[in-house]
């Protein structure tokens, strides 16, 4: 896979507190967000889909409420991010807009990648709003987030949100350059590795701890994160980004790392689909069989029984006529919403059902034949 991020389809890209916010005032780097802004537009331009996970709202929003530096209580931390999201929202829509581009502010917490009906929504969300060509501006949501159902950094989070959206490129921009055998703050002979295919036992000794001390996620966490992006079919760099336009820097050779998985998002997605264990059995006709091997998605019309008990985003298993297995997928209904519009146009599933649903059963991309 190259290491660069001209060619790709979609790229996600996090951004560290420490690159957003003054260390010792607390405002807005505002030259460095209207430098990034232009690689993002560069990109557009180019044919790239971007999300931005972006650090920052709590930095931001303590600065306005006066609190003072170190470790805040659980509840002043949601203050603050209550009042700084809406100044970076505000600010990368200030930067943005001059380009043509529109942007979309998505809070997200531990729970909604973790929980299948709320992965399905963030999804399906997240690819929406891409396809309408608007660049998705992408925070833990810090505001409702308890210790138990917090990422905990926007490194993972970033990871995560790469894989949901089928990203080939996820940079991570830092205040370190990529990895090194040991922190090169502390030793001069650290060896920086400008590529990684395996992250192994000794690689994960290797990382060290946050040293920026407005950042949360050290390298330990970045590695996760390469492990998450790898696993689905997504490089992944680290790279150093307080330089203006960052992303045009990695691609003209700034030095990173750059972790390379070993197969495609979409190979590496439709794996992970066929290796689930199935909830429930949804059995077609031969129009049906027809259409889903012409890349089709499947429609209600097309299902002849349903068997079994699952709920939205659960695994069910695809049959022909015959009864032959044809393939698996995540369903978008639950079985008792399935029986409902088996046979259905799908301009009738809010007559039967009573509210609006999706027009598919079953999603193209939530499928392996």
């Amino acid at each position: 896979m190259p290491t660069r991020l001209a060619g790709a389809k979609l790229v996600v890209v996090k951004i560290g507190s420490a690159l957003l916010v003054d260390r010792a005032s607390g405002d807005l780097k505002h030259d460095w967000v209207k430098a990034l802004a232009e690689d993002v537009a560069a990109l557009r331009a180019a044919g790239t889909g971007v999300l931005l996970v972006s650090s920052g709202s709590i930095s931001l929003g303590r600065r306005v409420l006066g609190l003072p530096p170190g470790e805040l209580p659980l509840e002043q931390s949601q203050a603050a991010a209550a009042v700084g999201q809406i100044q970076l929202a505000r600010a990368y829509e200030e930067v943005l807009n001059p380009h043509g581009i529109t942007c979309a502010q998505v809070l997200l917490t531990l729970e909604d990648t973790e929980d299948r009906r709320r992965y399905l929504n963030s999804r399906n969300t997240l690819s929406a709003l891409i396809k309408f060509g608007v660049v998705p501006i992408v925070n833990e949501n810090d505001t409702i987030a308890t210790d138990e159902i917090r990422y905990g950094d926007n490194d993972r989070l970033a990871a995560q949100i790469a894989v949901t959206v089928g990203a080939d490129r996820l940079v991570l921009l830092s205040d370190v350059d990529g990895l090194y055998t040991a922190n090169p703050n502390v030793d001069p002979q650290a060896v920086h590795f400008p590529s990684i295919s395996e992250i192994t036992p000794e690689i994960e000794a290797m990382a060290g701890d946050p040293v920026s001390g407005v950042s949360k996620g050290g390298m330990k966490t970045k590695l996760m994160a390469a492990k998450t992006a790898m696993g689905g079919g997504c490089a992944m760099a680290i790279t150093e980004g307080s330089s203006l336009r960052p992303l045009t820097g990695l691609d003209a050779g700034a030095r990173c790392t750059w972790f390379l998985p070993h197969e495609d998002p979409n190979l590496a997605r439709k794996r992970w689909i066929g290796a689930m264990k199935p909830h429930g059995e949804i059995t077609v006709d031969a129009g049906a069989v027809k259409a889903l091997m012409e890349g089709s998605s499947l429609l209600p019309a097309g299902v002849r029984a349903v068997r079994g008990t699952f709920g939205r985003g659960e695994p069910v298993l695809i049959l022909g006529p015959d009864g032959a297995r044809l393939g698996q997928g995540l369903i978008r209904y639950t079985s008792a919403e399935a029986q409902i519009i088996k046979g259905a146009q799908s301009r009738e599933i809010k007559e039967l059902l009573g509210y609006g649903g999706r027009a598919s059963l079953v999603h193209r991309d939530d499928m392996v034949l």
